[in-house]
């Protein structure tokens, strides 16, 4: 199997995405959309953002390598009435079944970002926006101090080394990574733009429930904790990702949580 499919399909992402629906609206809120408007979603998960732009009348596809969240989309999509909205597997770094200058807005918010091959994956991205268009991407941004950026970085210090020739998905963080791929798929430099911007992550529950949502279900956590486990220091990488939740929380109440990320929201004008 794909190592990125395997990677996405070894938990369940739809009990993380359940904290990120609040700020996937808001995020859809803010992009324009409009009724009739052509939109791909890319690794989209179960819907986070494709929902919401279909609520919005949106025609949106999601596209997603992880076969149990795109079935987990279908199934929201449907039980929401959604004729708009279907989603389907596919690759990032090679969508060879869509058709070029096919999409009014490609949007991909923490998903084509870990995808191999960010080369190729700017380039199916500018491939299949139509001229006019816009490609919206949400990175999160390497070393950052926020959530997602630390989660990442201390699961890695458990983990063993990545293969040769690997490159982190945090390197779309970076803007002149991104001008660079996508400047090597035919984007002008100047219609290439950056905002930092936040997502919030809100659990009904306390930090240390949301941490064993990740250790369960967030498939970079559960093989940080493999790998933990088998040189003994599981526990040490539980205690190190409580710390993090506890201390990053906002809520007013001890027994729910919400957590700020910082991330970079990319926008090409095709």
């Amino acid at each position: 199997m794909n190592p990125n499919q395997a990677l996405w399909e070894k938990g369940d992402f739809t009990r993380i995405a359940a904290s990120m629906r609040d700020s996937g609206e808001v995020l859809v809120s803010r992009l324009g959309i409009t009724k009739g408007l052509k939109i791909l979603d890319l690794g989209c998960g179960d819907g986070t953002t494709a929902i919401p732009a279909a609520k919005l009348g949106a025609e949106v596809l999601g596209v997603d390598i992880a076969r149990n969240l795109v079935e987990a989309g279908n199934r929201r999509a449907e039980e929401l009435g959604l004729t708009n909205c279907k989603f389907q597997e596919g690759d990032a770094s090679n969508l060879h079944e869509l058709k070029d200058d096919t999409f009014d807005l490609v949007v991909s918010i923490f998903g084509a970002m870990f995808a191999p091959k960010p080369f190729d994956v700017a380039e199916e991205m500018v491939r299949v926006t139509r001229p006019g268009g816009r490609i919206v991407m949400g990175n999160w941004i390497p070393n950052d101090p926020t959530l997602v950026a630390q989660i990442l970085k201390i699961s890695a210090a458990y983990s063993p080394p990545p293969p040769e020739g690997f490159i982190s998905p945090m390197t779309w963080g970076i803007e002149t990574n991104v001008i660079e791929r996508f400047g090597s798929a035919g984007a002008a430099k100047e219609n290439i733009s950056f905002v930092r911007d936040t997502y919030t992550f809100n659990f009904p529950d306390k930090p240390s429930d949301l941490v064993d949502a990740f250790r369960k279900y967030y498939g970079p956590t559960m093989n940080a904790f493999d790998a933990a486990e088998k040189t003994g220091r599981g526990s040490d990488l539980q205690r190190e990702l409580e710390t993090l939740f506890n201390n990053q929380n906002k809520s007013p109440s001890n027994d729910a949580t919400s957590i700020p990320a910082t991330f970079l929201r990319v926008t090409v004008q095709a």
